[in-house]
């Protein structure tokens, strides 16, 4: 680049959390070529599991702000962190919050300002509050970017509506992963489930998530609760944590499913869980693609998700797609037929697809560079 030093790209993380947006912002940042562009992390204050080490021992920062609910003093740290770094390009991760820090980046001069839709607006009245919020402050989304990023279709349509989607402006940039890391292994699944104390013969329907109220792990475990009915040997793996681990763990025992629910918090292992699973069960009221979806059929795995999920995380024939709306009952039929599923590698195919990091992030990459060149012509 300029100079022959890396282009710094801003990426607003708001409150990392370790959820699918970090995963995926990191899934690039691996991958990019940080010869060409490094990323600075500016993430909330109140945020957990930031990856201090990995960032720092690939070249990167983490930058620390105000939470975005004391605005004021967001605002002005941002205006400071932006104007000392000299940033050419912001790039905002936080959906429909993103007017904030972009308006912040217009102020300071930021030529570069990009809005990354990483999630659906769909109504649910679980979610009437936060959605409120979302519609409204979506129409404001388009005001201060002058860049526009989406993880699907779907997500682009819901942030920034159909003209600019039709225009053609908003680039599809996909949540890419190792398929390497995640094709299955048939060795990992053995080793996996004995470390973990899981019988051969066991059951084991897993979900990966925060758990908030968008992923319904609450659904999840009456779904389970339907299966263990039906097969002693079931086991339920959830994977995440969130405000509503309280919660669901008093529902796993007031249902009676005791020691047959696991709970194992955050993992760096996830791609290994996935091995030790049968089938995935992701009921969502809402995604703006479902990055866990990509990642279990990589490994094989069966997985039976809700209709309000895009249908472009549909890259093989082994999900199915029920509505919420449907009985436990009827969502405990779908996982038992693939009771004796007989796994197979489908990394090629997802790749096919467009979701290999190895690829994706050179896009990413030349997206950046057209943009930082378009300021030089």
């Amino acid at each position: 680049m300029v100079e022959n030093k890396p282009i710094i790209v801003a990426q607003i993380m708001g409150k990392w959390l370790g959820g699918g947006v970090e995963s995926s912002i990191m899934n690039y940042y691996r991958n990019i070529d940080k010869s060409k562009f490094q990323f600075h992390f500016i993430c909330d204050a109140d945020s957990i599991n930031i990856p201090y080490k990995e960032i720092n021992s690939l070249g990167g920062k983490v930058i620390i702000v105000p939470p975005y609910q004391k605005l004021f003093k967001y605002i002005k740290e941002l205006k400071k962190v932006f104007r000392e770094n000299n940033y050419k390009i912001v790039h905002s991760n936080i959906n429909t919050l993103s007017v904030f820090p972009l308006y912040v980046a217009k102020r300071a001069g930021v030529p570069i300002r990009i809005a990354h839709s990483h999630s659906a607006i769909i109504n649910d009245k679980r979610e009437w509050k936060r959605n409120w919020i979302k519609n409204l402050l979506k129409h404001f989304s388009k005001t201060f970017a002058n860049r526009y990023f989406s993880c699907s279709d779907v997500a682009a349509i819901s942030q920034f509506g159909d003209n600019i989607y039709k225009s053609g402006k908003v680039k599809i940039i996909k949540n890419a992963i190792d398929v390497e890391k995640f094709k299955y292994n048939e060795s990992v699944r053995e080793e996996k489930r004995k470390e973990l104390g899981i019988d051969n013969d066991a059951f084991v329907i897993g979900n990966v998530g925060r758990f908030v109220t968008t992923k319904n792990q609450t659904f999840v475990i009456d779904i389970f609760s339907e299966i263990k009915k039906q097969n002693s040997k079931a086991i339920l793996m959830l994977i995440g944590q969130g405000p509503l681990e309280g919660r669901l763990r008093e529902k796993a025992q007031e249902m009676n499913l005791g020691e047959a629910v696991i709970f194992l918090g955050l993992r760096n292992d996830i791609s290994e869980l996935y091995q030790a699973m049968d089938v995935f069960v992701f009921p969502s009221l809402y995604e703006g693609l479902g990055m866990a979806l990509i990642e279990a059929q990589t490994s094989g795995l069966p997985c039976v998700c809700s209709t309000r999920v895009p249908n472009m995380a549909k890259v093989t024939d082994i999900i199915k797609y029920i509505e919420l709306e449907k009985s436990p009952k009827i969502w405990m039929k779908a996982c038992n037929k693939f009771t004796n599923y007989e796994r197979k590698d489908y990394s090629k195919m997802v790749s096919g697809y467009g979701y290999d990091i190895n690829k994706e992030a050179k896009n990413l990459e030349n997206y950046y560079c057209e943009y930082v060149g378009d300021l030089y012509e």
